[in-house]
C-alpha cells in the first residue's frame, strides 16, 4: 500500500493519452519528483520497484515519485495518464499500486478525458478532475469486495457519473444499462430510494459544490461542467439543492 494525502488538489504537471508497444514491447522509466496515475485499456505486466502486477482493461495504477517503472506490453497499448505532485496536507489515505476499477472505470475514464480536454495542464480545472479521480480511488480501496448492486444499476450510475456535463435522460441511461425505462426506474427506487432524475440532479449538484469549493473555475464554467449551462437554472438549482447561491457557496 502507498500513502497519498488528498486534503488539497494535486499539482498536475501533465495529463494525456499514451500509445506504446508499437516500436518496443518494453518501456522502463522513472520520474524523480512526480507521481504517476494510469488508466488502462489493454493487458500488460507492470513492474514497480521490483514487484510485478498484471494489468487489464479497466485497471488503474498509482506509483509514487521516484519509483522505477517497467511496462511489458503485448502489442499496441493505449492508456490515459496524469503526472502530478500530491498535496502535503491532511491525513494520508492508503491505496494499492494497482486496482481493478470495475464498474467505476467509465466514470474514471470520463474524468480523465475531461482533464485531457481542459487546458493547460496546470489549470484549476485539470487539478479538480484529477483530484476527483484520486478520491474515487480511495473509495475503491476501502470498498468491500464485490458490488452488491444490480449490474444494470451499477452500469447506469457509472454512466451518469461519467457524463454529468452532457444531456442525460432516463431512456438514454436505460439503453446504456441494457434494461427498460420502467425496470431502471424500479431499480433506482428499490436500491437508492429515489428516482433516476433526482439521482442525476443530486450528483450534478454534489459535483458543483465540490468544484465551487475546491477549484477556481468560473461559475459559468462549473455550470456547464455539471450539465446546467443556463446560469439562471443553475442558480435556482443551487438554492434548491444546496441551500445557497453559487457565489455564497464559493465564499463559504
Amino acid at each position: 500500500m502507498i500513502a497519498l494525502r488528498l486534503a488539497a488538489p494535486p499539482e498536475v504537471v501533465n495529463v494525456g493519452s499514451g500509445i506504446h508497444g508499437t516500436r518496443s514491447l518494453r518501456d522502463t522509466f522513472q520520474l524523480p519528483d512526480l507521481w504517476q496515475l494510469h488508466l488502462y485499456t489493454y493487458s500488460a505486466d507492470l513492474t514497480v520497484a521490483g514487484t510485478t502486477y498484471a494489468v487489464e482493461p479497466g485497471y488503474v495504477s498509482l506509483t509514487p515519485a521516484g519509483s522505477l517503472v517497467q511496462f511489458d506490453y503485448r502489442g499496441r497499448s493505449e492508456h490515459l495518464y496524469a503526472h502530478f505532485r500530491p498535496s502535503a496536507l491532511g491525513e494520508p489515505s492508503y491505496l494499492p499500486v494497482v486496482q481493478d476499477a470495475g464498474t467505476t472505470a467509465p466514470l474514471l475514464t470520463g474524468l480523465m478525458r475531461s482533464a485531457l480536454e481542459a487546458s493547460p495542464s496546470g489549470s484549476a480545472r485539470v487539478a479538480a478532475e484529477v483530484w476527483t479521480v484520486l478520491w474515487h480511488l480511495t473509495d475503491l480501496a476501502t470498498a468491500p469486495l464485490g458490488d452488491s448492486r444490480h449490474p444494470a444499476l451499477a452500469t447506469a450510475t457509472a454512466h451518469i457519473e461519467a457524463n454529468l456535463g452532457r444531456p442525460l435522460t432516463v431512456a438514454m441511461v436505460a439503453r446504456v444499462a441494457g434494461v427498460s425505462h420502467n425496470h431502471l426506474t424500479r431499480l433506482f427506487q428499490a436500491e437508492t430510494g429515489t428516482t433516476v432524475i433526482a439521482y442525476i440532479r443530486h450528483r450534478r449538484m454534489t459535483r458543483a459544490r465540490h468544484l465551487l469549493a475546491a477549484s477556481t473555475l468560473s461559475i459559468p464554467a462549473i455550470a456547464a461542467t455539471v450539465g446546467i449551462p443556463d446560469l439562471q437554472a443553475f442558480n435556482k438549482a443551487c438554492h434548491r439543492e444546496l441551500g445557497a447561491s453559487p457565489r455564497a457557496i464559493r465564499t463559504a
